[in-house]
């Protein structure tokens, strides 16, 4: 892989898409069969209002996405994105901003302007660019969510996530994608999350779902405040999620 290699993204639209971005699914997180989202569930969500897309390096998927439709009570219409994966050596390319602006692309042409999803808040690199790169907020959490998986990136842990909250049209949104920064909230709390979780995953289970349970009890504590995540900072030693009160 070049260090800058030329991306495309494209819709998803045959049986020979949706079994190459399987396969991309499988080698990606490891999951065994039973727990993979197969090819009948891309077909389906690209002829009811959902999303799929590939990036491409050249004619080589590297990366993809896929995203249901969704109702909120009353009349609002938002996009879940259930799965984005990006190849190995293709992590620090670009490929997941590029997907997730195709994703907002098509979702405002739509009229749609809500985007949800789920995150592992372990997880320090995606709390960062789900929050600081495409400003997204976050006030609800949710314990695991999918049981315990055979993914080795999961490490063995419950899949308690995050919801992060992309209002494609917001101020806040328009102003980090344009590049710039925009004014938050004072930070009344903060949640902090070792640089160590990501080794500690593979080498002591009983550390790493010790800081899982006080994360949790932390996030479940400042939303039941009536908090909500409205920034991040990242240093060598942690993650730190900031809380606020939003307007």
């Amino acid at each position: 892989m070049s260090d800058r290699p030329s991306l495309s993204v494209r819709a998803l639209t045959s049986r020979e898409d949706f079994d190459e971005a399987v396969q991309l699914q499988q080698e990606i997180w490891g999951f065994e069969p039973l727990e993979l989202i197969p090819v009948r569930l891309f077909a389906v969500a690209t002829k009811i209002g959902g999303q799929a897309f590939g990036a491409y390096d050249g004619s080589e998927m590297v990366g993809f996405c896929l995203a249901f439709p969704g109702i909120k009570p009353g009349p609002t219409s938002y996009l879940h994105s259930q799965m984005l994966g990006v190849r190995k050596d293709y992590r620090n390319a670009g490929v997941g901003r590029i997907l997730k602006l195709r994703q907002r692309e098509d979702g405002m042409s739509r009229g749609i302007q809500l985007m949800e999803w789920t995150f592992d808040p372990l997880e320090i690199k995606n709390a960062y660019f789900n929050i600081e790169r495409l400003g997204c907020i976050i006030r609800r959490y949710l314990k695991n969510v999918y049981g315990t998986t055979t993914s080795h990136l999961h490490g063995g842990l419950p899949t308690d996530r995050c919801v992060p909250e992309w209002w494609f049209s917001s101020a806040r949104v328009q102003s980090i994608l344009a590049g710039g920064k925009c004014e938050r909230p004072v930070t009344e709390a903060r949640i902090a999350v070792p640089a160590a979780i990501e080794s500690l995953r593979k080498t002591d289970s009983a550390a790493a779902r010790d800081i899982q349970a006080t994360v949790t009890e932390q996030f479940q504590q400042h939303f039941g405040d009536g908090l909500a995540v409205v920034g991040f900072e990242r240093s060598e030693d942690a993650g730190t999620y900031l809380l606020g009160r939003l307007s």
